[in-house]
């Protein structure tokens, strides 16, 4: 196995801003977020919320004197050294004037060994490392129209403003749509300092699944002794050479199934250090539609008739379903719609006073795209034969006078044969 040091400098190339992924790094406004203890020893916690600025550089030189904001308190600007410079991404430094911002919020944090079977063997000393006394902080961010998510564990020198992120975790799957049966990328990468003491000791992945408030383990992989979970779900998967290669901990999913929609969390551990990142995956298919009875049955003017469309096999459940008929004059109107939900659900109409016949067609909206079906109407006394059927009316016309005249001859043969015998 390779060492943990060689394979995060390897990360570290790859990740520092390379073609338009990255661009000058930003200054960030984020909100720093941090509970308080109630006055007397209560148990109630009061939320602060405080206005931050952040001062995002790649390469660590001293902080210039800047003049803060007048709504932000100085004691709220930092400085954040990112070495891999994924704080730079484009999608954290929207154009100067831009009125969408990206999401951010900071938090204290307090490193801690982990408890989880899959993270425990990262923290075997009982001794925590002098390493550990410092300020720590705990960082997650969203970039413009969901490209990025990132989350970061920083440190700071006691007392000091200037901070180094030491872990990232980033996903530029955020939201994600896939077809019913197809391959699944959940994108998770992960990079730790390898100046820390801390990246030396390995690492582990974890993957969980939340929909509705139920959750499951989907896998994890302790990465110091290459070992995975014992409860791993059927399907999934991680590219385990990139994963120490490349930091690169995406989930695979080898078919998506309905069940699989929902909310993922990659999580990633190092000694005493957690981040995490989540993303939405929406599995999506269309539905197949049928028209009962097809073909429909001649009608005549007036005559009530139910047609039924049946959608089935469609993912997620939202669903609308409407009739449209097209006359012989080539106009369309709608017929009447409504919403259902189901993997397999009819919607009837009863219709009258459709002229002289037309196409009705059943009108299915859904994520996965619109889809329709068709049946012809024809209405006795009205319907207009199309030149194929002129074409064949003409030929049983000519087949019926063929023969009349074939029996037409037959008959007057016979006849004329028989005078002659009997004159005989």
């Amino acid at each position: 196995m390779m060492n943990i040091s060689t394979i995060y400098t390897l990360c570290l190339v790859a990740a520092v801003c390379c073609g338009e992924a990255c661009s000058s790094c930003p200054v960030l406004e984020c909100w720093f977020v941090q509970e308080k203890t109630g006055r007397g020893g209560g148990l109630a916690a009061a939320t602060t919320l405080e206005k931050s600025l952040l001062h995002i550089q790649t390469d660590p030189h001293p902080a210039e004197s800047q003049q803060a904001p007048s709504d932000i308190h100085p004691d709220r600007v930092y400085l954040i050294t990112d070495p891999a410079g994924t704080l730079c991404h484009r999608s954290l430094n929207p154009p100067r004037g831009s009125v969408e911002k990206p999401q951010c919020e900071i938090n204290p944090f307090l490193p801690q060994p982990s408890t989880l079977k899959w993270a425990s063997p990262l923290t075997d000393s009982a001794s925590s490392p002098i390493y550990l006394q410092a300020d720590w902080f705990s960082t997650a961010l969203q970039g413009l129209n969901g490209q990025l998510a990132v989350s970061t564990i920083t440190r700071a020198p006691t007392a000091t403003k200037e901070h180094r992120v030491v872990l990232s975790v980033t996903t530029t799957t955020v939201s994600v749509q896939s077809r019913l049966g197809g391959p699944v990328l959940l994108d998770c990468g992960l990079w730790a300092d390898p100046s820390s003491p801390l990246s030396g000791s390995g690492f582990a992945v974890e993957w969980r699944y939340q929909f509705r408030g139920d959750g499951r383990l989907v896998l994890a992989y302790d990465g110091k002794t290459d070992r995975l979970a014992d409860v791993q779900e059927e399907g999934a998967t991680l590219d385990y050479e990139g994963l120490h290669q490349r930091g690169n901990a995406s989930l695979i999913l080898r078919e998506a199934k309905v069940r699989h929609s929902g909310l993922y969390i990659c999580t990633v551990y190092l000694p005493y250090l957690v981040a995490q990142v989540t993303m939405e995956l929406q599995v999506v298919e269309p539905p197949s539609l049928s028209i009962h009875p097809s073909p429909l049955p001649l009608a005549v003017p007036g005559q009530s008739f139910t047609v039924q469309c049946e959608a089935s096999g469609f993912a997620p459940l939202a669903l609308e379903l409407s009739w449209e008929f097209k006359g012989t004059d080539g106009k369309s109107r709608p017929l009447g719609s409504g919403s259902l939900t189901g993997h397999r659900q009819a919607w009837d109409g009863t219709y009258t006073g459709l002229g002289r016949g037309g196409e009705v067609t059943c009108v299915a909206v859904h994520l996965g795209g619109t889809r329709r079906a068709s049946v012809t109407l024809n209405v006795i006394g009205f319907s207009s034969p199309s030149i194929e059927d002129s074409m064949a009316m003409v030929g049983v016309a000519l087949v019926l006078y063929g023969l009349i005249k074939f029996v037409s001859w037959t008959v007057t043969s016979s006849g004329n044969k028989g005078r002659r015998q009997n004159a005989t």
